[in-house]
C-alpha cells in the first residue's frame, strides 16, 4: 500500500511541473500467444488431491503448499491419537475404580478422585473430537485449494485489459498530467 502511495506521490509531483515537450513512445504487442485451456483441469486437480492429500497441489505445480498439508494434517492426526490415547487411559483407571482393582497408591491416578477422572475424560475426548474436525476440514481446504489454483491458472493475465498508472504531457502548455488508463484491446 506504501509502495502505491509513492507511486502515485510521484506521479503528481512531476505532473505539476512544466517541462520540454518530448516525444511520446507507445510500445504495442501485436502478437499474443494463445493457450488452450483445458476445461477438466480443476476436475482434475481436486480429485487428485482427494485421492492422495498434496497431488492436486503437484498437478498444479505449486509445490511449495505440498508441506503445509502434510504438517497441518500430521498436526491433526497426532493430536487425535494423544487425545485418544489419554481419553482411554482416564476411562481404564476410571473402570478399575468401578470394579475395585485400582491401584490407591498410582503415582498419576493414585491422587485423583473420581470426579476428576470423569472431566479429564470428557477434556480429552472433547479435544480428540475437534482434531478429528480440524484434520478433516484440512483434508478438505487441501482439496479446495486445488481446485481453486487450478481454476486461477486459466485465467486470462494478460495485457488486452490493463490497469496502469500514466504520465503523458499536455500539448497545449506542454505540463505533465497524471492519470490511470484502462485498456481493453478486443
Amino acid at each position: 500500500m506504501k509502495s502505491l502511495f509513492k507511486i502515485f506521490l510521484f506521479f503528481f509531483v512531476f505532473g505539476t511541473l512544466t517541462g520540454v515537450a518530448q516525444e511520446e513512445v507507445r510500445i504495442e504487442v501485436q502478437d499474443t500467444v494463445s493457450t488452450k485451456i483445458n476445461p477438466l483441469s480443476p476436475a482434475k486437480a481436486a480429485f487428485y488431491s482427494a485421492l492422495v492429500p498434496g497431488l492436486g497441489q503437484a498437478y498444479n505445480k505449486k509445490y511449495w503448499k505440498i508441506p503445509i498439508v502434510y504438517i497441518g494434517l500430521g498436526s491433526g492426526i497426532y493430536f487425535y491419537t494423544w487425545n485418544n490415547k489419554k481419553y482411554h487411559e482416564f476411562r481404564d483407571e476410571y473402570k478399575r475404580r468401578l470394579d475395585g482393582t485400582s491401584d490407591p497408591n498410582h503415582p498419576i491416578y493414585g491422587g485423583l478422585d473420581n470426579d476428576r477422572l470423569i472431566r479429564a475424560q470428557q477434556f480429552h475426548q472433547r479435544n480428540r473430537d475437534l482434531s478429528a474436525l480440524i484434520t478433516a476440514g484440512i483434508y478438505i481446504l487441501n482439496i479446495i485449494d486445488a481446485n481453486v489454483d487450478a481454476h486461477l491458472m486459466q485465467f486470462n493475465v494478460n495485457d488486452n485489459l490493463s490497469v496502469a498508472p500514466d504520465l503523458y504531457q499536455n500539448q497545449i502548455d506542454y505540463k505533465y498530467n497524471t492519470g490511470l488508463k484502462l485498456t481493453y484491446n478486443f
